[in-house]
């Protein structure tokens, strides 16, 4: 059994607009660096400490590890939202790609992005990869995207619901304990 943390990281500009930011590197905004400061009194493990690669994230583990290591997976970036990156629901509303993404409950490929299928593979394969190499009894910390918690959720949680039955807000956590292949989890 492997005790995990799940934490998405704090808000920036982009989120708090509401605006599709998966691959736009941008750093906290004053509110999620607050949020990320909040995150310093719970006991997170911080002998194994996983963060994607985006500026938002890095920024949030160092706030809430302040001198620990940290590993960087790459595949734990957001979803590349292609022509939608940097735009809000409301730009996007006369867009007919847009729209057609949304009509098919954004499962279909982005224009000049990426599929959810392909992004929820590309996280859980990540994933499975990091516990596999865990030792057994162990702690470890994620700090990801939203999406990259709703896809590993989605995939390992014994709860089975959908990707949008995990979403967590900026600056939150889910405790976690991953046995035999299966995720048991509380939200904080």
């Amino acid at each position: 059994m492997i005790s995990l943390v799940f934490i998405r990281h704090g808000a920036t500009k982009g989120n708090l607009e509401k605006r599709y930011i998966g691959r736009t590197d941008e750093p906290l905004c004053d509110i999620g660096i607050e949020q990320a400061l909040n995150l310093r009194d719970y006991n997170f493990p911080k002998e194994f400490v996983f963060v994607s690669p985006m500026k938002r994230t890095i920024q949030t583990a160092e706030l809430i590890f302040p001198g620990s290591k940290y590993v960087i997976e790459e595949n734990f970036k957001e979803t590349d939202f292609g022509i939608f990156e940097g735009k809000t629901a409301i730009e996007l509303s006369r867009n007919e790609e847009y729209r057609l993404w949304v009509d098919s409950m954004c499962s279909s490929p982005i224009p000049n992005g990426e599929s959810i299928a392909e992004f929820k593979e590309r996280c859980v394969n990540a994933f499975e990869k990091i516990v596999k190499s865990l030792p057994d009894n162990k702690e470890a910390s994620f700090v990801v995207h939203g999406g990259v918690i709703m896809a590993i959720l989605e995939h390992f949680a014994e709860k089975k619901g959908n990707f949008y039955d995990y979403h967590i807000k900026n600056g939150e956590f889910i405790v976690c304990k991953f046995e035999n292949n299966t995720i048991n989890y509380r939200s904080e």
